[in-house]
């Protein structure tokens, strides 16, 4: 088990961000990303009057890190859940409100260093992909059925690969010979199928193409797009979102959530806006905080990480 593992990102930022609304005996706080733990356990080491109710797809994830949080007893609760199932979650629970969230959208680490799921595209594995490998399609199933046309828009929409209608002629072409199931004939046949100039920028050049079949695989965009808004709604007046995002698509979809939620929403012209139209948060970031220099030498992995929060300022209109 390696330590990087274990190296939450921006941890010390996100428990500042989230302070002043845990710091409130009987407070709660979801974290939706759950993964190996880190978050949560200095969540609960940070905020010793907090609960926490902490979700993750992966069942591995929540054995692991069950064993991590097992010495804080009742005040961590571990739902197997998708992130946008949070409003049944909180009902089942019988909180209808909450005091803070914090959403880590990235691959957790465990993830990317178990060979066998499929996530990295640096060792050969099984092209799986899947957060929650009880359920849904692999990566090898997307790459071995979808249509041409299907591959070229994801690899285009979420992974902003502007060489995808080749990459996709070649997959197409090999897929027909023998179908895809391991990772590293993927990253030779990209390799192959790109033109030099595109090897040379932006690191290993099958990133974009594996970023955008996890999406697919995990439907991760669709699930952000309605977690976010259910986020801010499950929100006491006074509670506080944080979100880290790795990548352009899911930084931009928490920016328009969030931007929204800020705007005044009076039709133009109005003398005074009318307390149904005033802004319902606040934003506790100027754009997105990146992380430090620092941390981005001990932890590469911080390196692409975008940093937004927003407080609840009022409730909604009726």
């Amino acid at each position: 088990m390696t330590q990087s593992r274990h190296v939450p990102v921006m941890l010390q930022r996100c428990l500042d961000m989230l302070a002043p609304a845990l710091e409130r005996p009987g407070a709660v706080v979801v974290d939706c990303t759950l993964g190996l733990g880190g978050h949560s356990e200095a969540l609960l080491a940070r905020f010793p009057e907090a609960r926490l109710v902490a979700l993750d797809r992966d069942k591995e994830a929540l054995r692991l890190s069950g064993d991590r949080l097992a010495p804080f007893g009742d005040r961590a609760t571990l739902v197997h859940a998708v992130y946008d199932e949070l409003p049944d979650v909180l009902d089942r629970l019988d909180l209808p409100r909450v005091q803070g969230v914090l959403f880590d959208l990235g691959v957790s680490s465990m993830q990317l260093d178990e060979a066998d799921r499929g996530f990295a595209y640096a060792q050969d594995a099984p092209l799986d992909m899947r957060m929650d490998q009880t359920t849904g399609i692999s990566a090898a199933e997307v790459l071995n059925t979808y249509p041409a046309g299907e591959l070229v828009r994801i690899l285009r929409a979420y992974g902003e690969e502007k060489q995808a209608k080749r990459i996709v002629s070649a997959v197409v072409r090999e897929r027909d010979k023998e179908p895809f199931s391991n990772s590293a004939r993927l990253v030779e046949l990209i390799r192959d199928s790109l033109p030099q100039a595109a090897k040379r920028t932006g690191g290993n050049p099958a990133k974009r193409t594996f970023q955008a079949l996890r999406i697919e695989v995990n439907g991760e965009l669709t699930v952000l797009e309605r977690a976010i808004p259910a986020a801010v709604t499950s929100l006491a007046v006074g509670g506080r979102i944080a979100v880290l995002s790795y990548h352009s698509l899911e930084d931009r979809l928490v920016k328009q959530v969030f931007a929204a939620g800020a705007a005044n929403t009076a039709p133009p012209g109005l003398p005074v806006v009318p307390e149904r139209y005033q802004p319902r948060l606040k934003l506790l970031t100027r754009g997105a905080e990146l992380p430090t220099e620092e941390e981005v030498a001990e932890n590469r992995r911080a390196a692409p990480a975008r940093l937004r929060g927003a407080q609840r300022i009022r409730e909604d209109a009726e």
